[in-house]
């Protein structure tokens, strides 16, 4: 299923998508699955997507994606965890030496924005990067578990630009400053669940500034793999349904280029990523 969120007639609601692409496709309102559950994370924390896919069986599309203003797909997630250096091509462009472990910093749930909404670049800060990356979104309780025992913890999976501010991100060894401006993390179009995209190993993941393809890798090249990633940060933290696990950016991003290409207003930047969809935003200034 693609399971979008969004926002019609001044109520936030939610829909799986049975044909079309978020600017023309249509999709079949869940909110009549139960009254308890009013969101995606509401579905996800109740073990519900058996019965929202059974439930969209045989209903006509009722919502056009045209008419909505599409949402995060996941809103109100209680943690959102970040890979950084986890594709080689990276590793190597920032000269980071090899490391054991992952590493591991955070995000504020409300840095996101949605498909087709603007990315900010904030005033105090010049140095505006994309990053496009495989976002898997938690679908039960996890904690203390190995890579063999959280490979069904995944619900599903979508496209995230972790938006970041360079000058930001540099001001010491610490990052989390560059990493959680307002309006800087595009996330969408939607929720892919497994049953469409499994396994995840070898995506294409293709990032673009203004058509025009900046990083362009596989997901196989990922140095720690999803799994070893949940497992990690599983040791140090509960993870719950409707959690967010980003998992790094391949090479290519705009800091390391020459001259360094920086976002600016007016930019369009899209990710995509194969069995997954495309992920679209413009930039502007506030």
């Amino acid at each position: 299923m693609k399971i979008v969120s969004y926002r019609r007639d001044g109520q936030d609601s939610f829909g799986v998508v049975t044909n079309g692409g978020p600017e023309d496709g249509r999709a079949v309102d869940a909110l009549g699955l139960d009254p308890a559950l009013g969101s995606v994370l509401d579905v996800l924390r109740a073990d519900a997507l058996p019965r929202l896919a059974e439930y969209v069986i045989g209903r006509e599309p009722d919502v056009a994606l045209s008419q909505v203003t599409l949402l995060p797909p996941v809103m109100g997630s209680a943690k959102v965890l970040c890979a950084g250096v986890n594709y080689a091509a990276h590793r190597d462009e920032t000269s980071i030496a090899p490391a054991e472990h992952p590493t591991i910093f955070i995000r504020f749930p409300d840095t996101h924005v949605a498909h087709g909404a603007p990315l900010v670049r904030p005033p105090v800060a010049k140095n505006f990067d994309f990053e496009g990356e495989l976002l898997a979104i938690i679908g039960r309780d996890v904690f203390r578990e190995t890579p063999e025992q959280v490979a069904d913890a995944v619900a599903g999976w979508s496209c995230y630009n972790d938006g970041s501010l360079r000058d930001w991100q540099s001001h010491t060894n610490q990052w989390t400053p560059g990493k959680n401006f307002p309006g800087t993390g595009g996330f969408g179009p939607w929720m892919v669940t497994m049953d469409e995209v499994d396994p995840v190993t070898e995506l294409e993941l293709i990032t673009r500034v203004n058509d025009q393809v900046v990083q362009h890798a596989s997901t196989a090249e990922m140095i720690f793999d999803v799994p070893a990633l949940i497992s990690y940060i599983s040791q140090f933290t509960a993870l719950t349904p409707g959690d967010l696990v980003l998992t790094g950016t391949p090479g290519g991003v705009g800091a390391f280029r020459t001259p360094p290409l920086w976002l600016s207003a007016g930019d369009i930047v899209e990710v995509e990523i194969s069995r997954v969809g495309v992920l679209r935003n413009n930039v502007v200034e506030g």
